[in-house]
């Protein structure tokens, strides 16, 4: 996926050619790559952990849901809406209970990997 954005992306104005794709260009991005990658890290660190077992399950489920596009579309996109729906109740009922904990949006948004304000659209959507 990397190559793929890489290879739709130009030189800015001013940095060379700007017909050529950037990883083709004299640009060095293996500074803000790597700052990029250390920072993913630290959020992957210190959002919530999947149990085991529910993180095996969800590698074969992609799997799965993966080849089946590719066999049968139809059957893939209907296990997909039905995904679609389990995660959407199991994700109501959840947040719902953070909620009634009093979970604050910082400590939401820091087990999930993702912003405050996302943290605090979840809690203040919460059905209660």
């Amino acid at each position: 996926m990397r190559v793929r954005l890489a290879r739709r992306r130009r030189v800015p104005a001013g940095l060379g050619d700007g017909d050529r794709p950037l990883y083709e260009a004299d640009v060095d991005l293996s500074g803000p790559l790597a700052d990029w990658t250390a920072h993913l890290t630290v959020i992957r660190e210190a959002a919530a952990p999947l149990p085991e077992p529910l993180a095996v399950l969800l590698v074969e489920m992609a799997e799965q849901l993966n080849a089946a596009a590719a066999d049968a579309p139809l059957a893939a996109l209907r296990a997909a809406g039905v995904l679609e729906r389990i995660a959407s109740r199991v994700g109501r009922e959840s947040v719902g209970a953070l909620c009634d904990d009093g979970m604050p949006p910082e400590t939401l948004a820091t087990a999930l990997g993702t912003t405050y304000s996302k943290a605090l659209v979840l809690l203040l959507s919460a059905d209660r």
